[in-house]
Order: structure tokens, then sequence, then C-alpha cells
């Protein structure tokens, strides 16, 4: 079951002619639904708008932030899975041309499925990562938004499957890290907690942006988006991944060194406080 251009219905085969999955010619959002309200709702909303604008996409006068909610809360709540759920929307645009599109108007599919849990909890099982490097992450602005174009994403997941890696991080074109194969990066050195500016080519991420927010009101740590090395990540002291769906994910271990997670903690738990009083 599957929300089409509005309508709740059966899944069926709309893909012969779909730009996104012919030429990745789509934009999307995957959020979270807790207790029939979607987090960080403005947020979603505004960085799928600007990621319409960055590809040339009509934005429909219909598609205002109420709508964008409503027809989520429609599949999910037809679905009996509103009280905790992931939802994606894909906003494509319309068949016709090859490269060169006939229209630049959109059509949308929202696909939900069901999770376990409400609020974030932190994962204390080992999480060992290490760098992807056969293909590169480009510092452009296409690069902050998600694209249905997720190539190096696929490629590294398969290569860390293949390596018995729980993710990778990937690189950019001139050698510096950017962000994990599924969120971006956080690191801490001493009271320092870093993560790469967005002009490095990572993901300009919700949950980075909150996690940003929370970091820089507790006492004693400093924050800063600055450049980080593949050699800096083996002087950190802790490391960290964010995503909306899994809130923080502390990784453990890196080449052969391992990692505590304390600050990674403490930040789910001011995170959940916060989700909580909104």
């Amino acid at each position: 079951m599957i929300n089409f251009n509005g309508n709740v219905t059966q899944e069926e085969n709309i893909l012969t002619q779909n730009r996104a999955f012919l030429y990745g010619d789509g934009v999307f959002e995957t959020v979270k639904i807790l207790n029939n309200k979607i987090l960080f709702l403005e947020d979603h909303y505004f960085r799928l708008m600007a990621s319409m604008r960055v590809v040339r996409m009509e934005i429909p006068m219909n598609f205002t932030m109420e709508y964008f909610e409503e027809q989520i809360l429609k599949l999910v709540q037809e679905k009996n899975i509103s009280n905790s759920a992931r939802a994606r929307i894909t906003v494509y645009r319309n068949d016709g041309g090859l490269y060169l599109p006939k229209t630049n108007e959109v059509s949308f599919l929202i696909h939900a499925t069901p999770l376990e849990g409400t609020l974030y909890v932190v994962n204390t099982a080992e999480y060992e990562v290490d760098l992807y490097k056969d293909f590169y992450v480009t510092k452009q602005l296409l690069s902050s938004i998600k694209t249905t174009n997720k190539m190096i994403n696929v490629t590294g997941s398969i290569f860390a499957h293949e390596n018995g890696l729980a993710n990778c991080i990937l690189v950019n074109d001139t050698k510096n890290v950017v962000e994990a194969l599924q969120g971006n990066l956080f690191m801490l050195t001493g009271k320092k907690l870093i993560t790469p500016p967005i002009s490095e080519g990572c993901l300009n991420g919700i949950m980075r942006k909150q996690i940003l927010a929370i970091a820089k009101k507790v006492e004693g740590i400093e924050i800063s988006e600055e450049i980080i090395s593949p050699f800096d990540l083996q002087k950190a002291d802790e490391l960290f991944l964010t995503n909306v769906i899994t809130g923080i994910q502390p990784i453990t271990k890196y080449r052969k060194k391992d990692f505590t997670s304390n600050l990674a903690h403490l930040l789910v738990q001011k995170l959940n406080e916060s989700i909580s009083e909104n």
C-alpha cells in the first residue's frame, strides 16, 4: 500500500517511464512518525522544497507543509502504524524525454513501514566501520540534498557487508572525511565535538541540525564544523553517526581504535527530552 499523488492505493508498477527509475531524476525525504506526529516536520519540508528547487522541479501550488503532513499521516493511519513508523516521500519529474525532460511537473509517492519502539535509544552493540575509497563524494550542492541517485551508498553498503563492517565512512575528492553511508558523522576529541561542514559534500542532515543545537547547550562541550581527515578519526575519543530514523549510532571501532560512547548517550537523552516537550 502506498500514497500515490494523494491517493492511498495498492502498490502498482509505475516504473516503465518513471524518470526517477530511468535517470535518478528524483528527490526524497525519509521521516520518522511517533504518536501520529512527524518529527522535525518543518525541517524536512523546507529541505524537500530546497532540493526540488536545486534540481529545477516545479513545485505544485498545493504542496504546502500541511499537505505534506496530511499525505504522510493519511498513509500511516490507513496502515495502522501511526504510533511508530518511518515514511519516505519520493518526488520525481513526470514521464517524458530522455536526459532533457519534457516537463518539470512532478508526481510523488509515499511508502511507509512500521518501527519498533517510540523514542530514540542507543544501540550498544559492536559497530565497526572503515573508509570506503572506491568512489568519492564530490564537493558540490547536489551532494548536500537527497536525490534518488545513491549509487555510492549502494556500492559502499555492499563493500561493508562483504567485509563484515556495520557501516563505511565516505571521503570526498580531496580525501577528507564527509559522512557515513547512512548518516552524518560527529567526532569528539577531548571536549571538542566536530562535524564536517556542508561545503565538504556532506548531506545537510535533519538530525545533524538537531544534534548541533542540542550539543551547544551541553556544558563544557565546544562545537565546531571543520574539515576532518581520516587520520583525525584515530585520534578521537568518540565517533557517532546521526540520522532521523536511528537518532545517534555510536561507532565502537575504526581500524584498531576502540571508542567510548558517553556523549552519545547524553545527547540521546536530551534529544528524547526535547521531543517529549514538543
